[in-house]
């Protein structure tokens, strides 16, 4: 089934802006397809990521300079839209806003809008991401509440791949 979907933040700017639609597959990973590092996703959060940042981990446990490594354990009804950066048993930490996974950085991202020097941009104390977990983050790296904040999600949490845009007419194309 394809649903449509509105975007609500600045968070995935320059790719998608606030108000702008997309087509989301909700099949495409309840077939057996997982998602895989670049896709589009639109998902439930844990609870507390729609209010901000809130970790599963408290501060105590969490090392200074790391991002999230597990997210609260309820669900949100709420969703986000963000894109994924790191799957199940990857390395990650982050450098002026860009993910290095297992030690490498993406390919070139043209779509990302950089952090600024912001404090979100470093997080350089690695994470391992769990078991049937995914990590998520927004391209507008300076403007995102992500992953960073409040862990990676189950994929079970994923309701499905956006694929198309659809409005404004203008940016009428495939994801």
């Amino acid at each position: 089934m394809v649903k449509p979907y509105q975007i609500p933040s600045p968070s995935m700017e320059p790719t998608l802006d606030v108000g702008q639609r997309v087509l989301v597959n909700r099949f495409s990973f309840r077939l057996g397809g997982d998602p895989e590092i670049g896709d589009i996703v639109v998902f439930h959060p844990p609870v507390g990521a729609e209010r901000g940042n809130q970790c599963g981990v408290e501060k105590p446990e969490r090392r200074p300079g790391q991002p999230c490594p597990e997210p609260t354990p309820e669900m949100a009804e709420t969703n986000f839209i963000k894109r994924v950066v790191a799957g199940p048993g990857d390395r990650l930490r982050i450098e002026g806003g860009i993910p290095i996974v297992n030690g490498e950085p993406p390919p070139e991202e043209d779509y990302v809008r950089p952090c600024r020097g912001l404090g979100s941009c470093d997080f350089e104390t690695e994470i391992t991401i769990p078991e049937d977990h995914y990590f998520m983050m927004g391209d507008n790296r300076g403007a995102s509440d992500d992953s960073r904040y409040w862990g990676p999600i189950p994929r079970g949490w994923m309701i499905g791949e956006a694929f198309f845009t659809y409005w404004p007419p203008n940016r009428l194309g495939i994801l």
